[in-house]
């Protein structure tokens, strides 16, 4: 489905802010679709004035959708028959919702039909909201409530309704979305989770069954209704934690923000939407979610990544053991191949244990492995006795790996260094480049893995005549292949650089970790 910002921008002549305040309303406009009952379809007027498009959709979580069909960037236009969408409405149909659209446009206020459409099969009540932003309209929300299962409404459903009738207004007169809003939390409470109505004085004055079992849970005993939420809120909080600042405030229902209240083991999360209509508050809505198990789940997953980042730790601190004993070792051995392969180990327990040290300092597995790189060449340039004359570099960027990726890598990195200068720059100085390209798929290319290109290149002797990469039966080159081919699924190729010495060609796929 296109986004609302391409569809804008397609067909519209809306300004930035505009968008802006579209995106704002949408992202918040559940809550009007839940407490209307009614599905919501957001319409924009066309570049050339002609007519209209839809941009987006809302359908209920509260009651029947009153439509089956997708109806985003279908147009009510002049010279259009109707929506083009199939099964979409007929020309009538079509002329009726625009007229509807038209009025509350030309009008400036909320419209509604006098009779239920009955043209769908079920009867179907419409009514058109002007949205407005800075005192000048940009948009008209046509609300649609399917009525084919009304019923005589109960105290809950006639709060809905009230509540709903009174967004609207506010987002006629351009008052929501609140363009002051604090951050609202990664799952903000839902209209089903609980309700509070508050009067202008803060009282409550009704609560739905869903938010006051919330309360008894923190430990109210006493009725909720008749009660000032805020006051009954802060008796509740516990006082052995630091207490939310923001909690009065939200409780009270005088700012739109987000606040959480634990007591007894429980906690809830407040959500408090004012209401104002005409310039005046005349009261709010205060939602109620309780995270009781999201919050202990939560700890649960702290408790886990501390554990995991003090094991990476150990690991790190026994992988440097290990090599001080392996460098130990190779002091005492007078023969200069087996103090050569000691030497080797050594460095391959060490880059592994600079990955783990990284690991060791984040709560994901997953790390920045331009430092990784960093740290692995400067160590591997250290290993050769002409390690003053040879100038390693890195150009490029890795970002960030998984551990699963970060790992072998580093043992790569380790390797093509340390066979670098042991090899091509063994009669003199030179330099080394470690080249990076990374290739990270795009948003609208999910299937595709990206790529990481890794050069490894130096200026020294170049390759023998008679090397075969496939025959070469070197521990390293081994190891390198193992790991690049075999572990990674990556390609590995050596060959002469034309200006001289030898060039290393990785390429990798890799996933763009989500940190």
């Amino acid at each position: 489905m296109p986004h609302l910002s391409d569809l804008i921008r397609r067909y519209t002549a809306l300004k930035t802010a505009d968008l802006e305040w579209l995106h704002a309303l949408v992202s918040d406009w559940q809550l009007l679709a839940d407490l209307s009952f009614a599905d919501l379809v957001l319409w924009v007027r066309l570049r050339d004035d002609s007519g209209w498009v839809a941009v987006s959709q809302m359908r209920p979580t509260t009651g029947p959708t009153a439509f089956q069909d997708d109806l985003v960037e279908t147009f009510l236009s002049d010279g259009m028959a109707g929506m083009l969408r199939p099964g979409a409405s007929t020309r009538a149909q079509a002329a009726a919702k625009r007229a509807l659209i038209d009025r509350a446009w030309t009008e400036g206020r909320i419209c509604r039909e006098g009779d239920p459409d009955w043209s769908g099969g079920v009867p179907v009540r419409e009514e058109t909201v002007p949205v407005r932003r800075d005192g000048h309209l940009i948009a008209v929300i046509q609300r649609s409530t399917n009525l084919s299962s009304a019923r005589t409404p109960s105290r809950l459903e006639l709060t809905y309704l009230q509540s709903a009738s009174d967004l609207a207004q506010m987002i006629a007169e351009g008052d929501f979305p609140f363009s002051d809003q604090g951050p609202l939390m990664v799952r903000s409470p839902r209209v089903g989770d609980g309700l509070l109505r508050l009067d202008q004085e803060g009282r409550v004055v009704y609560a739905s069954p869903n938010a006051l079992s919330a309360y008894r849970r923190l430990g109210l005993t006493a009725d909720l209704v008749g009660g000032y939420l805020s006051r009954t809120t802060l008796d509740l909080a516990s006082t052995a934690d630091a207490r939310d600042e923001s909690l009065p405030w939200t409780a009270a229902g005088r700012v739109p923000q987000e606040s959480e209240v634990e007591a007894r083991g429980s906690s809830i999360q407040l959500r408090s939407i004012p209401l104002v209509i005409g310039g005046t508050r005349i009261g709010a809505l205060v939602m109620v979610r309780d995270v009781t198990e999201l919050r202990r789940r939560e700890r649960e997953l702290m408790t886990k990544d501390a554990t995991i980042r003090e094991i990476h730790h150990r690991v790190k601190n026994n992988l440097q053991t290990v090599a001080a004993l392996l460098r130990l070792q190779g002091r005492r051995i007078q023969v200069p191949e087996g103090r050569a392969a000691l030497d080797e180990a050594e460095r391959r327990v060490g880059s592994i244990a600079i990955v783990h040290e990284m690991l060791s300092h984040t709560p994901d597995e997953i790390v920045d492995f331009d430092d990784i790189a960093d740290r692995v060449i400067e160590m591997a340039a250290e290993v050769s006795s002409t390690s003053d004359t040879v100038v390693p570099r890195r150009c490029g960027h890795f970002g960030l790996l998984s551990a699963l990726t970060a790992t072998p890598l580093s043992m790569v990195l380790t390797e093509l260094v340390q066979n670098a200068i042991e090899h091509g720059l063994r009669h003199g100085p030179g330099h080394i480049e470690v080249r990076v390209v990374r290739e990270d798929a795009g948003r609208d290319e999910p299937d595709r893995a990206g790529r990481l290109l890794i050069e490894v290149a130096d200026d020294g002797g170049g390759l023998p005549d008679d090397f075969d990469i496939d025959s070469n039966d070197s521990l390293g080159l081994q190891i390198v292949r193992t790991l690049i081919v075999g572990e990674l699924g990556g390609h590995l190729e050596i060959k002469p650089q034309e200006s001289g010495g030898t060039k290393v060609a990785i390429d990798l796929p890799v996933e763009h970790p989500q940190p």
